[in-house]
């Protein structure tokens, strides 16, 4: 692929494993899923899932920017909760990073996740 570039930043946490943080293709940006790391510690900011989902939302923001993109570019959204029941909180916290038109999405329940986070999001941004 001619047209394929790898995303990075240090504004967003560095991988933590054999993948790049974002890869855009022509237009299309695939962005990588962030846990509630500080990219600066590397650790994660929080027990509290509001938090966490703050900083997971935080995190994608500067990939997007580093791609020369925002969240509102976003047209695809992948969220992973280990705790359905943070599902409402999961909404109020996305009210404060997106605007309508909002991006499609899913939401998926799973039994844990690295580092013991709490939420992850990945997605799909056209810019």
């Amino acid at each position: 692929m001619t047209n394929r570039a790898v995303i990075k930043t240090d504004k967003a946490p560095a991988a933590i494993g054999s993948y790049s943080q974002a890869v855009k293709v022509d237009n299309t940006v695939y962005l990588s899923g962030q846990i509630p790391l500080n990219p600066q510690s590397m650790e994660i900011v929080s027990s509290d899932f509001t938090e966490q989902a703050r900083q997971v939302f935080s995190n994608l923001r500067a990939v997007c920017e580093a791609a020369n993109g925002s969240l509102s570019h976003i047209v695809k959204l992948n969220l992973y909760l280990t705790d359905l029941s943070d599902f409402a909180a999961v909404n109020e916290v996305m009210a404060e990073f997106f605007e309508q038109p909002y991006p499609a999405r899913a939401a998926v329940g799973v039994k844990e996740l690295p580092k013991g986070a709490l939420f992850e999001a990945e997605g799909v941004m056209v810019i």
